[in-house]
């Protein structure tokens, strides 16, 4: 609730969803949902709603004299209990193949740089990151970047592009991919994903029928499969497997090579903190370091 009372602040200082969210780096919508949820857990309105105007009624003035105090409250809190040389906190969302690539790297360096601040990494879709960072409840997400644009407030720094390769069990011969697809059974990269969707679009581009056997989400799961003999699959070589396991080849796709393109989405700069702000370039680093040694 923390979070909703800052946002709460922000908009009596401000008078606008929509100013109040130019202020703290959120969407009016975004700031608009956190008031509509505050709201809820208290039990009754703190506006009355005029126009795009967002004027406090009686009750909302009560909060937001209390909302002050609770927020220094919890500051002090939080600071008395880390320590002198606590700095905040930094919450990110992040794929299942970047938290093992690229973030080990960069948390460690964070955190020895900034050894009283604490972080929080939630997993998820790209999409659902994409929300929670445009909700204001976490700071940034390492995602695949998605088909459309990115909501204007919000910012995508590119950290890696990992081409797609087929992939099939070392024991099944033949050199053609177009050929494996039809004929071999298909571990499929899961539609709700990015991802997934960027093989969906590959295989009606190209005209190919396959015959499905398995789709999940997880890639590590989708390669031990394959290995196994289950199929073939279509994933990305992300910087993790610069070597495929002993049972896995992988076969360029050629001139229909196609890409999945990661990065963060995260707020203008200018609305974060110094800790997420140094988090971000560390990504950053991480990824052109672990990326110099990757396969093309």
């Amino acid at each position: 609730m923390i979070r909703e009372l800052k946002t709460l602040v922000a908009v009596a200082e401000q008078g606008t969803f929509a100013a109040a969210g130019q202020k703290i780096g959120l969407t009016q919508a975004a700031v608009s949902a956190q008031m509509q949820r505050l709201e809820a857990e208290l039990g009754f309105a703190l506006f009355d709603r005029e126009g795009r105007a967002a004027r406090l009624n009686a009750m909302g003035q009560q909060i937001l004299a209390q909302a002050h105090e609770v927020i220094r409250l919890y500051e002090n809190l939080s600071s008395s209990a880390a320590g002198p040389a606590a700095t905040g906190r930094v919450t990110l969302g992040a794929i299942a193949s970047v938290q093992r690539a690229l973030l080990p790297a960069a948390l460690a360096e964070f955190h020895r740089r900034c050894a009283g601040c604490r972080t929080r990494v939630i997993p998820g879709l790209s999409m659902e990151l994409i929300h929670l960072v445009d909700a204001g409840e976490i700071d940034m997400a390492a995602i695949i970047r998605p088909p459309f644009a990115v909501q204007s407030d919000l910012r995508w720094t590119s950290l890696a592009r990992e081409p797609f390769r087929l992939i099939a069990p070392r024991h099944v011969k033949g050199g053609d991919w177009a050929a494996l697809l039809a004929s071999q059974p298909f571990i499929r990269y899961d539609r709700a994903s990015f991802g997934g969707r960027q093989v969906d679009r590959f295989l009606r581009r190209m005209h190919c029928t396959v015959q499905d056997v398995s789709e999940l989400d997880e890639l590590e799961a989708i390669v031990e499969l394959v290995a196994n003999g289950v199929g073939v699959a279509l994933v990305p070589q992300t910087v993790a497997w610069r070597r495929w396991p002993a049972k896995v080849r992988a076969l360029d796709l050629g001139q229909h090579t196609f890409h999945r393109d990661i990065g963060l989405v995260h707020r203008a700069p200018g609305t974060l903190g110094e800790p997420a702000r140094l988090l971000i370039q560390l990504i950053e680093s991480c990824a052109r370091e672990q990326l110099a040694g990757a396969p093309q």
